[in-house]
């Protein structure tokens, strides 16, 4: 079976490739410091130093692996080459909820990279499946817990972030 595409925009993409130099060339030396020490204060079977590094160091090895799995496999969307006329990844979108008549901003992007808190939805979340291909003025209606909610597409725009 065919692994499934990492889509990220090209701010995520230099995110995570920051993530992983810092987590290869700083953290994994910082933690195999730690490791050092905690073994030169001896019995290593009672030292809570000693097993919280080795933990650090699973987690830290576990996040590279995942990273580097993310990106063997990322299609980077630019957003300058984003065409506006329609939602696509890359794109800010301003639409209007319908039923509070209220203003929402929201960058779409891949799963990898979204975060609702921090106005990114993913292409894959509900509402951002709805949003994709649709244009200015069009409005389309999602399925959530509490019912169908409605919005209107009022902006979308090229992102540079």
């Amino acid at each position: 079976m065919a692994e499934k595409k990492n889509i990220l925009t090209s701010a995520g993409l230099d995110k995570l490739e920051a993530e992983l130099q810092d987590l290869k060339v700083n953290r994994r030396s910082e933690v195999a410091e730690k490791i050092k020490e905690a073994r030169e204060q001896g019995d290593l079977s009672e030292n809570a130093e000693y097993d919280a590094a080795k933990d650090e160091q699973r987690d830290i090895e576990a996040r590279i692996e995942e990273i580097e799995k993310i990106l063997k496999n990322a299609e980077v969307v630019l957003e300058d080459e984003v065409d506006t006329k329609k939602i696509s990844i890359g794109c800010l979108v301003k639409i209007l909820d319908k039923e509070y008549d209220e203003e929402l901003e929201f960058k779409i992007v891949g799963s990898t990279e979204a975060n609702s808190l921090g106005g990114k939805i993913s292409n894959e979340s509900p509402l951002g499946q709805a949003l994709i291909g649709k244009k200015v003025g069009q409005t389309v209606s999602v399925e959530t817990q509490y019912g169908v909610e409605k919005y209107k597409i009022l902006e979308i725009q090229r992102v540079n972030d």
